[in-house]
């Protein structure tokens, strides 16, 4: 029995046929910048969603037309995955796989809902790595500049409202930035420094390797160092046992984990620089104006509005990296950052009368 088609379903069809093939375009052009067993898990995407494309072929059947253009969002995904192929676009399909509206849409199957389903912890798998590749620097910068944005907003408008004159308010904002980025650069490079060296505290001696051969195999400590790093007593014999039999010290899972969190820590230097440059550069936009010329009321709103526009921007690339709502990210950001500042000018305000 013919499927009773309205003008809108075939509307909606075609709608899903586009999205398909262009989402499995994203898939193939991300896949060229990968390797190995990535490679093979972006091109099994794109197969998968070969087959919800021809799902909807089938449904359409002779009225599948002319293929009809994506949507802005997809046609700027699949851009981005042929000139990066960054995390970014993996953060970006994640939030897109997880908005599909199969699972309402009596048309497709339960199945091609699922796929969707699947194909965003997919990528969520995917995306992991690199997440994980910038979490320290990623951390340092957007906590570097919004700190900046928002510490040096509040202390020029706290400093403005008390009435004194606007060179004061331009040296102390000033003042603010270079002593901000030198305390955030410091304070991460300690921060960052101490949790390499933590790690690497509980990393095994390499030295304990030389005297293997020389312990009793039938009455020895080994098994205890296992113990003491969280193994059961028979895990810690069996553990303690291969070594002996291959006079290999290796780590333990437990340890592994920490080596390879390491990895992902980033350097003291590299997180330094980063918190320094990025709280300067957030630091900067509220003093702008009053390096312009800018005083009084038009200065603060000029201020405002574009430390307002830089924290939508760093809340909407958390929001992005994260695959959660960029939108709720970016007024996130845009609600603690105005709080914050709105505070310290009614405080500046009442400092200000009261000195007056």
């Amino acid at each position: 029995m013919p499927v009773a088609r309205t003008s809108s379903d075939l509307r909606r069809w075609r709608r899903y046929l586009a999205a398909e093939r262009a989402e499995a375009s994203v898939y193939r052009e991300l896949a060229l910048r990968r390797q190995g067993q990535e490679r093979e898990i972006l091109l099994a995407l794109a197969e998968a969603e070969g087959r919800h494309e021809q799902h909807w072929i089938d449904l359409l059947g002779e009225d599948v037309g002319k293929p009809l253009p994506v949507d802005l969002r997809t046609r700027m995904l699949v851009w981005l995955a042929r000139t990066f192929g960054s995390v970014f676009v993996l953060a970006l399909v994640q939030r897109a796989e997880a908005r599909s509206p199969y699972e309402d849409d009596a048309d497709a199957t339960d199945a091609m809902a699922a796929d969707e389903r699947i194909h965003g912890e997919v990528v969520r798998g995917l995306a992991i790595r690199g997440r994980l590749s910038i979490s320290g620097t990623f951390r340092a910068a957007v906590f570097g500049a919004n700190d900046g944005l928002v510490s040096n907003l509040a202390l020029v408008l706290g400093i403005g409202a008390t009435g004194v004159p606007t060179a004061t308010v331009l040296f102390t904002g000033l003042a603010g930035l270079l002593a901000g980025a030198l305390s955030m650069g410091a304070g991460e490079y300690v921060s960052v420094r101490s949790q390499r060296e933590l790690i690497d505290a509980a990393k095994p001696d390499p030295s304990a390797r030389a005297v293997l051969p020389d312990l009793d195999v039938d009455a020895n400590e080994l098994a205890l160092v296992y113990r003491a790093r969280g193994m059961s007593e028979q895990d810690a014999a069996a553990h303690a046992a291969d070594v002996l039999a291959t006079l290999h010290l290796d780590a333990d899972p437990a340890v592994a984990e920490e080596e390879e969190e390491l990895d992902h820590v980033g350097t003291a230097w590299g997180a330094a620089i980063s918190s320094f440059c990025f709280f300067a550069s957030g630091a900067l936009i509220p003093v702008l104006p009053y390096l312009f010329g800018g005083e009084g009321v038009v200065a603060v709103v000029v201020a405002s509005v574009l430390v307002g526009l830089a924290l939508l921007l760093t809340g909407t690339v958390v929001g992005l990296l994260s695959g959660a709502s960029p939108l709720k990210r970016a007024l996130r950001q845009l609600a603690i950052g105005f709080g914050a500042a709105a505070v310290t000018y009614l405080l500046g305000l009442a400092f200000g009368a009261t000195l007056g």
